[in-house]
């Protein structure tokens, strides 16, 4: 199949990212890093969640950060909001999107926020229309769709129905997320080719962790179906709470140096993201989880040191 000429990437690794790390991370970090995502041409950022501090406290600061982040002409800045309370937050901050979640698994479901899928979703009913209502975006997630830490196997009809029932709330993009990094890639084209039946490419997303190191050889399966969004996180940050081992998000340095080498245009400076990459790595006090990232970053290291000799 002809790949896309062009992807569109959300960055997520402002809130997915840094909300999985243990240490506080700043607020004067937490702004800085969204704008140099925003410098190196990101346009749809999603920049923070308004949720509980009690159960999210690294998110504390979503008003705050909301108000200091730049908005490009062009921009769309989301944030992730778990209900109504989250929501109004969000309108007050001037959110352009907000993002809802739902899994494809009735364990994780259950075992998680202690309700059913449909039960989980219905929950999001107040908040899908508070949206639509507001002229905001709607964006979900179908967490766990490729595989559970509790369940193992997710079947496909699950994932296909989760998605049903978020188009059927008027969400105008829908993310299938590998949340635990277990998918290969005929696993991605299998579970995308039965999605797209019900809902166009184009108001669907992909959704990889990196914990079997297959994420970017999944993107490549989910541009061969016709996929052309994606999620990635600076650096590789994230996690997964409820998966051991389960690694960041893909990381999106390594993305776009695969969709640049491909043809594809994505509109962001692949050396501005290794710059961004590397200085929150820095910040964090670790390696950047980019083998790319990393790559490019010591070549040029190398270039310099030897321009100065």
């Amino acid at each position: 199949m002809k790949l896309p000429a062009k992807v569109l990437i959300t960055e997520v690794g402002p809130r997915d990212g840094l909300q999985n790390e243990k240490q506080p991370v700043s607020t004067d970090v937490k702004v800085e890093l969204c704008e140099r995502l925003l410098t190196a041409g990101v346009r749809q950022l999603e920049a923070t969640s308004f949720v509980s501090p009690k159960w999210v406290p690294q998110m504390a600061d979503a008003a705050d950060v909301m108000a200091r982040i730049s908005r490009p002409a062009g921009s769309l800045i989301s944030v992730l909001t778990p209900n109504m309370k989250g929501f109004e937050g969000a309108l007050a901050a001037g959110a352009q999107e907000v993002v809802i979640f739902g899994a494809a698994s009735e364990a994780f479901s259950q075992r998680n926020i202690n309700c059913s899928i449909a039960e989980s979703i219905e929950r999001f009913r107040p908040v899908a229309e508070a949206a639509l209502a507001n002229g905001i975006r709607l964006r979900a997630a179908v967490s766990v769709a490729y595989g559970c830490p509790y369940q193992g196997e997710v079947p496909v009809e699950s994932v296909v129905d989760v998605t049903r029932r978020f188009r059927d709330l008027g969400c105008h993009e829908i993310g299938i997320a590998d949340t635990i990094g277990v998918a290969n890639a005929a696993q991605v084209q299998r579970v995308l080719e039965a999605v797209l039946r019900e809902v166009p490419a184009d108001a669907i997303s992909g959704h990889y962790h990196d914990t079997y190191g297959q994420a970017v050889a999944n993107v490549l399966a989910s541009l061969q179906v016709g996929i052309h969004r994606f999620d990635t996180s600076i650096a590789g940050l994230g996690g997964c709470p409820f998966a051991r081992g389960a690694t960041g998000n893909v990381a999106t340095e390594d993305v776009v140096y695969l969709l640049h080498g491909l043809g594809i245009e994505t509109g962001l400076d692949l050396g501005a993201l290794v710059d961004a990459g590397q200085w929150i790595s820095a910040q964090l006090g670790r390696r950047s989880n980019s083998r790319a990232g990393n790559a490019l970053a010591a070549k040029r290291a190398a270039q310099e040191e030897a321009g100065a000799q």
